[in-house]
């Protein structure tokens, strides 16, 4: 709980202190784990302590690099020859010498990806989704934001950095959606934004009903602008949105979020654009992280664990309490050395922390077995509730 600030006199430290003894209380406080990825042996990884001393290594399964492109040699090879061609940096932001030519070109890859006329490129997904919004519904005059419930806190930022109208709408609920839509002005113009695969439940957006409503209501395209990130299933780092080209040149001429900050240097660039290529050649990726996926659901519901429903390749476990969930996840840690994070309040509603497992192509039946084990055991242990039934 958020404590009053006396103002005659401000011990800001002493405040900012009990701030974080607040979050600690709750089970709420986040540690982050030293880890070094090993470069060809992912999901593996190095663990440090606290002084820099070596730990004995742990198996990833919460990592975003869904697909493994993070470890895939035609990245590396992509990224190795262009730190030797162009250097580290990028030299500036996008209008002061930081467009290099990998950007261009990866910026072309990702509109044809989409079926779009232009693509702009961001340094995260993050900034991707907060610029974009912020601009365009503060560019467009009285604009009216319809959102998702369950948007991700970048598309929520955006939204309410453009001081736009908003109107937030039941999650994945095209039925509320036009019901909202029918109330509005009908003289204004609306966006509507949402996810399509929400990463903390690992539930998919309906896209097709959801543009069907707005289309009843004026809709531009069937999707208008799409927005994605290049640090999840490419593996690299940076996000992006592709659009029709005054859609995104507005955003290139007026986003703060692209315009003030240093541009992605040439080597990510180049890596993106190959895990790019690769996977818009490939489907064997995706078709064995749906099969470990698969397996791992499997064999958790079998033995009883809590899995929350998924359709997506997320794997959420439910805890239900913030401090058991973290005790659950130190001690998959330093028993099994198995790393995955706890996920709290705010990143999810309080009474619904889980841990959230993402299996990747590279973990394999060992792995998967070990996991259920180890589940199964720290469950028993911490007295979690198994699954009904």
């Amino acid at each position: 709980m958020t404590r009053p600030i006396n103002h005659d006199f401000i011990d800001y430290d002493a405040y900012f202190a009990q701030r974080i003894q607040d979050l600690k209380d709750e089970g709420r406080y986040r540690v982050f784990a030293d880890l070094a990825r090993r470069a060809g042996e992912y999901p593996r990884a190095r663990r440090y302590d606290a002084n820099g001393e070596p730990l004995p290594d742990v198996t990833v399964w919460c990592s975003n690099d869904y697909l493994g492109m993070g470890q895939h040699k035609a990245v590396l090879k992509a990224m190795t020859r262009a730190v030797k061609d162009y250097g580290a940096g990028a030299g500036g932001t996008r209008n002061i010498s930081g467009t290099s030519h990998p950007l261009v070109v990866l910026e072309g890859e990702l509109a044809d990806l989409h079926g779009k006329e232009a693509a702009l490129i961001f340094t995260s997904g993050f900034i991707s989704n907060e610029a974009t919004l912020s601009t365009l519904a503060s560019v467009l005059p009285n604009c009216h934001v319809f959102s998702d419930a369950y948007n991700h806190a970048s598309m929520i930022q955006g939204i309410r950095h453009s001081n736009a109208k908003k109107t937030i709408f039941k999650h994945n609920d095209p039925s509320d959606l036009e019901r909202l839509l029918r109330e509005a002005d009908p003289a204004v113009p609306k966006l509507v934004a949402f996810e399509s695969v929400y990463s903390m439940d690992g539930d998919i957006a309906p896209i097709a009903e959801l543009c069907d409503v707005a289309e009843l209501e004026g809709l531009m395209h069937r999707l208008t602008v799409i927005e994605g990130t290049l640090a999840k299933a490419f593996g690299v780092m940076g996000g992006y949105i592709a659009g029709s080209k005054a859609l995104v040149d507005v955003v290139r001429s007026f986003a703060p979020g692209f315009i003030f900050t240093t541009a992605l240097p040439p080597a990510i660039a180049a890596g993106a654009l190959a895990s790019v290529r690769h996977l818009k050649a490939s489907a064997a990726e995706r078709e064995r992280m749906h099969d470990r996926a698969a397996r791992t659901k499997r064999l958790l519901t079998a033995a009883g664990l809590p899995v929350m429903p998924s359709v997506s390749h997320i794997v959420p476990v439910l805890v239900g309490d913030a401090a058991r969930c973290k005790q659950a996840s130190d001690l998959l840690l330093d028993r099994f050395g198995i790393y995955i994070q706890p996920i709290n309040y705010p990143t999810v509603p309080r009474g619904t922390e889980r841990l959230r497992i993402t299996p990747s192509p590279l973990h394999d039946d060992a792995m998967v077995d070990q996991l259920i084990a180890a589940l199964v055991e720290i469950w028993n242990e911490l007295d979690l509730p198994f699954a009904r039934g």
